[in-house]
């Protein structure tokens, strides 16, 4: 966004915005997004957790405002909530799981940040996804982000993991341009 728009968060709750924007102190944040490697891992996290919900008892939402303080909203990529959690228009329960997949404007500092504000709420597990370089990094607890070079990632609160390949592998099968 070139220029910052200032707004009451009453005003922002009562509106929707295509994308949705992210609220931060009375300031709307674009977040950035729209490229196909982003769409692509965004969509197989959310199904791999659709497809799994009844077995690992957890619902996947996408874009799904998140109130993570007072006076901030965010917007994860994917979060994962407990399928006994109530349905909420807007969370204020923490998720289980918020992703986050990176576009190419993407800042580190900036997702940082993110991260911060989601452990701050009670988020015990975050990802980061880069769908360009196929880099993950994790943060559970309030640990900071790390690498995670394994093959799968374990699904938090299940004895399950969920195969790094699998969350590439629409982009992997793509043809090239």
């Amino acid at each position: 966004m070139a220029t910052a728009v200032h707004i009451l968060v009453e005003e922002y709750l009562r509106s929707s915005y295509e994308p949705d924007c992210d609220y931060v102190d009375g300031e709307l944040q674009e977040r950035n997004l729209g490229e196909q490697y982003h769409s692509l891992v965004q969509k197989m996290v959310a199904v791999i957790f659709s497809v799994t919900r009844k077995q690992w008892g957890l619902r996947s939402l996408t874009e799904q405002r998140v109130q993570v303080s007072a006076r901030r909203y965010r917007i994860p990529d994917v979060c994962v909530v407990r399928s006994s959690d109530p349905i909420e228009p807007i969370l204020h329960t923490p998720p289980v799981l918020c992703v986050e997949v990176l576009s190419p404007e993407d800042r580190f500092a900036r997702i940082q940040q993110r991260v911060q504000e989601y452990q701050q709420m009670g988020v015990q597990h975050i990802w980061v996804i880069d769908p360009e370089t196929r880099e993950i990094w994790t943060a559970a607890g309030q640990e900071g982000l790390r690498p995670f070079t394994g093959n799968a990632l374990p699904v938090p609160g299940v004895s399950a993991a969920i195969s790094v390949a699998d969350i590439f592998a629409e982009i992997d099968e793509a043809p090239r341009s």
